[in-house]
């Protein structure tokens, strides 16, 4: 059982060191800016179907 144990600690942290090494800074700002509008298109259009659609 504490082979598996072992396994499964050096895939995973073999796994995220491959990912910090290739993820670049452009690659990360683009991806908050993307989920910042995502999040504000989002809240915009809740707003919006509440009012449309809310009790009258």
């Amino acid at each position: 059982m504490q082979d598996s144990y072992f396994l499964k600690t050096g895939t995973a942290g073999g796994t995220l060191t491959i990912l910090f090494a290739n993820i670049h800074t452009n690659d990360l700002v683009k991806t908050a800016v993307l989920a910042a509008v995502g999040a504000t298109v989002s809240l915009v259009v809740s707003f919006v179907l509440k009012k449309l659609f809310g009790k009258k």
